[in-house]
């Protein structure tokens, strides 16, 4: 018996109508981005290792993809896309005139336990600004954020962003007796609270004499709600988005390199983890590439935002559609005379270079099978080719309507009735 392959686990095949479906959500990203001022670019999914190291620590060669190649370097699929951009950013940051207003869409690799919205190649939106120390680019980045989730077709009754400011818990636990280098520890305790057990978190915060009451106190005090973060909310109420924006200091981004105000989107009522989040890391790029530049950014992934969509009525109706547009087809060609096979051909080729989606039959085959396969294929048209060529029969499959029209008048013909 042969060998039966099967996707390796934490990846995933993307069949047809999977791939319109993420060609729809990165078609959307495009938009929203472009929409702000941004411009794209990209960077390699291979980088060395040390890269990772520099931002993460040891600890999160646990979490790669990483290997020696045959250069004997050791390098990692990249698990994300920030300290590439901090790389290229310090790199030539001459070169361009800030603030920087860069967009990427990506595949990226974690090696680490697969579970819904999360696996081990996945694909992720990463929007940033570079050079630009006002709080208003910050405002610029969760504005964005809200856009996106709107043109995918959510309302202010299905997400929230929700915002909260490091510098707020750095003072807590500086006042709180926690040194320095507890509190990157510190803020991933708090960070994961909401997904831990109570007890394990009160446990956690003894080493510094905390309880979770007082933690607790802390996040409905609503304390960080003011100064840097103060302005970012006046700004987005500027906009009109205040009714998408709450304060909410449980959120705190586990990464170590965030600086100032950070945010996440949360769905209404799904159960989810956070579909994007982000914030400001003015130090990154310093630590990377030896170049003092403020920054702040976002990523949204592709499976946690595909899944929420799918769940949630009027974005999967959209979804639906935007599927069935992208495999469907303008016009098939119907070949009607067994004799016509070269006319057929150059309707063919005439209505693709107009900018149709086109299929025909490659074998002859009778008339009703060839009007069925235009069904199948969810053609809008048919345009008939038979024994009274160059005059050809258009049909409006969706009306069952037919006109009668010449060949060289087909393209104008066909434009008449899709506009109809």
């Amino acid at each position: 018996m042969a060998q039966r392959f099967q996707t390796l686990p934490g990846f995933r095949d993307f069949y047809p109508a999977e791939c319109a479906a993420r060609n729809y959500v990165f078609d959307a990203w495009r938009r929203v981005a472009r929409r702000y001022g941004f411009v794209e670019y990209e960077g390699p999914i291979l980088e060395p290792t040390d890269l990772y190291r520099r931002k993460s620590g040891a600890e999160i060669v646990n979490q790669l993809f990483c290997f020696e190649d045959k250069g004997e370097r050791d390098v990692s699929m990249r698990p994300e896309l920030t300290p590439t951009l901090a790389r290229m950013a310090a790199a030539r940051q001459r070169d361009f005139k800030k603030p920087l207003r860069w967009f990427s869409i990506g595949q990226f690799f974690r090696y680490e336990k697969h579970q819904k919205g999360r696996g081990r190649e996945f694909y992720q939106f990463n929007c940033d600004i570079l050079g630009e120390e006002s709080n208003a680019a910050d405002a610029e980045l969760m504005a964005l954020s809200i856009d996106l989730m709107k043109e995918f077709g959510f309302g202010v009754e299905d997400f929230r962003i929700r915002v909260s400011d490091r510098n707020a818990w750095v003072c807590f636990a500086e006042q709180n007796g926690v040194d320095e280098e507890g509190v990157t520890t510190f803020l991933q305790i708090i960070d994961k609270m909401e997904r831990t057990p109570e007890e394990k978190t009160e446990a956690a915060l003894g080493e510094w004499n905390l309880s979770l009451e007082s933690v607790k106190s802390f996040i409905e005090s609503g304390a960080g709600a003011s100064g840097e973060l103060q302005e970012v909310l006046t700004n987005l109420s500027n906009r009109g988005l205040a009714e998408f924006v709450e304060v909410d200091l449980s959120i705190v981004r586990g990464l170590a390199y965030y600086t100032g105000p950070v945010f996440e989107v949360f769905d209404i009522g799904k159960g989810m983890r956070a579909v994007a989040g982000g914030g400001r890391y003015d130090q990154l790029v310093g630590l990377i590439g030896g170049v003092d530049m403020p920054a702040c950014g976002f990523a949204m992934g592709d499976m946690v935002i595909m899944d929420l969509i799918r769940e949630t009525e009027a974005p999967a109706e959209i979804l639906e559609k935007e599927v069935a547009r992208e495999q469907s087809i303008e016009v098939f060609v119907v070949q009607a005379d067994p004799e016509k096979n070269a006319e057929v051909l150059q309707v063919v080729q005439s209505l693709r270079s107009s900018g149709r989606r086109v299929h025909f039959s490659f074998v002859d085959a009778k008339v009703g099978k060839q009007f069925q396969a235009a069904e199948q294929a969810g053609a809008d048209f048919t345009v008939v080719v038979g024994s009274e060529y160059p005059e050809v029969g258009v049909k409006n499959l969706a009306e069952r309507s037919e006109v009668r029209v010449s060949v060289d008048a087909l393209v104008e013909e066909l434009d008449r009735l899709a506009e109809g």
